[in-house]
């Protein structure tokens, strides 16, 4: 079942694309975005994280500290973000394989990767919002996070 409103977020420490260590617990203070998508390189998730990353100086403006969120490896991110030009950090859920994906309720087990599916998680590690896309092909579009956060700080 996935985290629900109202939840505490689940901890986790994960390796980002340059293989430092990211903590959710550090980021308390701050509004946390977890995307949390399938695979690096697929087509959908390209454009995901593509148009993502035309809204981040706005998230950034907002205070929301962005995650992608994978069980793709540090090396293959850090080569997707090169090729997409993006600034996003990405997280590996590589080993043990969707570990922190599984816990957040959107891993796969069947197909070995994650749910395309948004998180976001306030200042106090709250989970406020979150949303599963009802069919792989399906990108939530950032309005839903803008809206999410507009009904969360109100």
């Amino acid at each position: 079942m996935a985290v629900a409103a109202g939840q505490p977020a689940p901890e986790f420490t994960l390796p980002d694309h340059e293989g430092r260590e990211v903590s959710l617990s550090d980021l308390r203070g701050r509004w946390v975005l977890l995307v949390f998508y399938p695979l690096d390189f697929s087509p959908v998730c390209t454009d995901q994280l593509s148009v993502y990353e035309e809204a981040l100086p706005e998230l950034r403006e907002r205070g929301v500290e962005v995650l992608g969120i994978s069980v793709d490896s540090p090396f293959c991110h850090r080569a997707f973000r090169e090729q997409l030009g993006i600034s996003t950090t990405l997280l590996s859920d590589f080993h043990p394989k969707g570990a922190v994906t599984e816990r957040y309720g959107f891993y796969i087990g069947e197909r070995g990767h994650g749910e395309r599916a948004l998180v976001l998680i306030d200042p106090d590690g709250i989970v406020r919002w979150s949303y599963r896309s009802p069919t792989p092909l399906e990108i939530p579009g950032i309005n839903l996070v803008f809206d999410a956060l507009e009904q969360a700080v109100a």
